[in-house]
């Protein structure tokens, strides 16, 4: 879903503090601006590292050296190694939902559009299987509230049901959703462990959707 993170390079020096210091005319966007660039920098950073050597190479302080920031300033942004996790699937389902606007499913029925979305993601994640392993592996141990789930199951919802939203859809339809995306991640794992095949999980996948999603 994205492409590499190998030329990500931090700059020379660690400047957070100087905008929050000097205040400028137009101060305030000035800072939101800074504040956004310096987060972006630090998700970035953090999947490069984990696109190399998974989430053990997540080191809080080889993130923020990455990043170009202090580490105390790191700490502010994610208090730990999970919501800095968090954020780098956030980014990741952000690239996919940008090449599901640009490009949208074209197919006649609900399931083979949300089959399309899926092995869109798959082909993304997998051009980086490390970065795939270990967002997969610590979102489903994660002890800390994760948006994946409910950001996939509304993204299938949309390309499947043609814009419904999880607000109007019925606690049936986030449920099918919601156990398609799951199906989804359980057997990206099994890709991962080279237990299946890219082919072996679309035809999975296209059965799962053909039954999930009849009725939506």
């Amino acid at each position: 879903m994205r492409t590499s993170h190998a030329t990500i390079a931090a700059p020379s020096s660690d400047t957070e503090g100087t905008m929050e210091s000097h205040p400028i005319h137009g101060g305030h966007s000035v800072r939101t601006r800074s504040q956004h660039q310096r987060r972006k920098r630090i998700v970035q950073a953090a999947a490069a590292l984990a696109s190399r050597g998974g989430v053990e190479a997540m080191q809080m302080r080889t993130v923020a050296e990455r990043a170009g920031v202090a580490l105390g300033t790191l700490y502010r942004y994610f208090p730990s190694k999970m919501d800095l996790v968090v954020a780098v699937v956030g980014e990741e389902i952000d690239l996919l939902e940008s090449s599901i606007e640009r490009r949208p499913p074209g197919a006649a029925t609900a399931s083979s559009r949300a089959v399309d979305v899926l092995m869109r993601a798959t082909r993304g994640l997998m051009r980086e299987p490390e970065l795939a392993d270990a967002l997969i592996r610590s979102l489903i141990m994660a002890e800390v509230d994760t948006p994946f789930g409910d950001r996939m199951a509304g993204l299938l919802l949309r390309v499947s049901a043609e814009g419904l939203t999880l607000d109007a859809a019925s606690e049936e339809q986030r449920d099918l959703a919601g156990s398609l995306a799951s199906v989804w991640v359980q057997e990206l794992l099994e890709m991962l462990r080279g237990r299946r095949t890219y082919d072996q999980i679309q035809r999975r996948i296209e059965t799962a959707a053909a039954r999930l999603l009849s009725d939506i």
